[in-house]
């Protein structure tokens, strides 16, 4: 008899290899995607056309302040995206934050607590008062909830300008001390530290907002943005599941909110108005909600367009004098553009720019799948 030879199994491809190895040892690839990131985009920027736009130093500058953005939109990925939890004033957790370095570190106030335990003092406090916003909202969902945090995002402004004996009012606090590193001092001239600060701050940010995602509280959390009721009754903890949704998304903006005013030097009431709120919906929206990489790729790709583009278009035509469109400020437009490319994604990618795979398979239907449906009458047997 002849023995039959069995069929050898195809080895993997390397890219599956590299997938897979990257899937089993997530943060390191984290780490290591950020550190790319870090080396590469000072030295992109240096290739026309964006040499041309203006200097390596400024692009670093604003890599910077754009890193903010990506930490808000990350926070609030995690109440919005994950939880399912409408909140329209996340800005106020960006403003506490910010008032609270200034209290910590500046003449004002006679103190000069360091930068960095600040940094973890400014998340708690943040996400203490997340917990006192979550704590009568619990009970609301949808257009209530949303209309609760929209009232509390403008109640924390008004309150920082009406309290003029303790925050200065409309004149804000200024001369806020900038961080320091084994007494190397940072400043505006040189914006390599706080690049590298923002880039550290953004790695373990997102390490430890992937755990979270698969973890157990990460997986309630989704539980309860697909079906509260469902949830419920499978024994999970809305209440306490919710209020670290909303604790952790506002500890994210209270780390944005100290380096923001560190790097700024100043903080006033006027920087957190519903236009925060908005952009950084907007960049969750349009990166992909649940997706934290897709998140985190949306608020760059926008605050770059707000940032830069819009102005380069403002220089460029009227540079070559290009007819009406060289008296339009684009810059003035950029709500109206939010709201243009808002309308044109729900409509041809609900999903966002990078979608989580659950969000996009919730979202596409296979029409074959449709289908197969039986029609109502032939359900019935008529």
């Amino acid at each position: 008899m002849t023995a039959v030879s069995k069929p050898q199994a195809q080895s993997p491809s390397p890219w599956a290899r590299l997938r897979s190895s990257a899937r089993n040892h997530r943060s390191i690839t984290i780490l290591a995607g950020w550190l790319i990131i870090a080396v590469g985009l000072p030295l992109i920027v240096l290739i026309p056309p964006l040499s041309t736009f203006q200097p390596q130093s400024l692009w670093i500058d604003g890599f910077s302040n754009a890193g903010v953005f990506i930490l808000l939109a990350m926070g609030l990925n995690v109440v919005v995206g994950l939880a399912g939890l409408l909140d329209l004033g996340y800005a106020a957790f960006f403003a506490i934050g910010s008032y609270v370095y200034a209290f910590g570190a500046s003449p004002f106030t006679a103190t000069q607590i360091p930068f960095w335990p600040m940094l973890l003092v400014g998340a708690l406090i943040a996400a203490t008062l997340g917990l006192l916003l979550g704590a009568p909202t619990l009970r609301l969902r949808g257009d209530y909830l949303a209309i609760v945090t929209l009232g509390f995002g403008e109640i924390v402004p008004a309150v920082f300008l009406n309290a003029s004996s303790f925050t200065k009012g409309t004149n804000g606090i200024g001369g806020i001390y900038k961080p320091t590193l084994f007494g190397f001092n940072f400043t505006l001239e040189n914006p390599v530290p706080y690049y590298i600060t923002m880039v550290a701050i953004l790695a373990v940010t997102m390490v430890l907002l992937y755990r979270l995602q698969g973890s157990r509280l990460g997986r309630a959390w989704m539980a309860i943005r697909e079906d509260e009721l469902a949830a419920a009754s499978s024994g999970i903890n809305t209440i306490t599941t919710k209020l670290l949704a909303f604790a952790l998304g506002a500890s994210t903006a209270g780390l944005a909110g100290v380096f923001a005013t560190s790097k700024l030097t100043f903080v006033g009431p006027g920087q957190f108005g519903f236009q925060v709120s908005f952009t950084v919906l907007a960049m969750v929206v349009l990166g992909g909600m649940g997706n934290i990489w897709g998140v985190a790729t949306g608020a760059f790709v926008i605050y770059t367009i707000q940032a830069v583009l819009l102005k380069e278009l403002n220089q460029f035509f009227q540079a070559i004098h290009a007819p009406i469109l060289q008296n339009i400020d684009f810059v003035q437009y950029q709500y109206l553009l939010y709201g243009i490319a808002l309308v044109a994604m729900m409509l041809l990618r609900p999903e966002g720019l990078f979608p989580s795979s659950r969000r996009r398979e919730e979202l596409h239907v296979d029409s074959e799948d449709i289908s197969d449906i039986p029609p109502p009458t032939e359900a019935l047997g008529q």
